[in-house]
């Protein structure tokens, strides 16, 4: 519903803001101190509006939550998830296997979503350089793989955190629509 493209927008870009600015304050240890607090009122402010944005959106779902006006999207917009990845300083990579089929808008929006907040996830808590997007089509199926080269968590999400609650959010997204999500550790380390 609304309150959930709202978390996922929204929510995605504020991260981004707030990630970017940590690591602007981060890398330039000789910025003016002018610059040094306009970097760090923003990356309060957004880790602030984040906290609103999803005790406002708690309201919204207890209060019903009319559908979206706008077009949805889609894995045909993976390029510009990308690219935000990138812009956040990873490296990040698409490869589609099998013949793209066009899936119900649920689906595309669902698949869309959860690599969303997975590269959400990576940007603000994997400590990755790299990440990597697999998309595979099988007949009426579509999988997708996203790993990193992070430092990866125990794979048991802690309570509130926002890394917790973005696996939980990925999950329920796929299993309304009866397909499955696991997330843990990678064999060759990473997530």
């Amino acid at each position: 519903g609304i309150a959930r493209e709202l978390h996922d927008v929204v929510g995605h870009n504020i991260s981004l803001i707030n990630v970017q600015a940590g690591v602007a304050l981060h890398v330039n240890e000789d910025l003016p101190e002018q610059a040094r607090s306009a970097l760090s009122a923003i990356k309060d402010a957004s880790r602030e509006a984040l906290g609103e944005l999803r005790s406002a959106l708690d309201v919204l779902r207890q209060n019903g939550d009319p559908a979206p006006r706008r077009p949805s999207p889609g894995l045909g917009q993976l390029d510009d998830l990308v690219s935000a990845a990138r812009a956040a300083g990873l490296e990040a990579s698409i490869e589609v296997t099998g013949e793209a089929v066009a899936l119900p808008s649920p689906v595309d929006v669902a698949a869309y979503r959860i690599v969303q907040e997975a590269l959400t996830n990576v940007i603000r808590h994997a400590g990755a350089s790299r990440v990597g997007i697999a998309v595979g089509y099988s007949g009426s199926a579509v999988t997708l793989e996203i790993d990193d080269d992070g430092q990866g968590v125990d794979g048991t999400p802690q309570a509130g955190s926002g890394h917790g609650s973005g696996i939980v959010g990925m999950r329920e997204r796929a299993q309304a629509l009866g397909g499955v999500l696991t997330a843990g550790p990678g064999p060759a380390g990473g997530f």
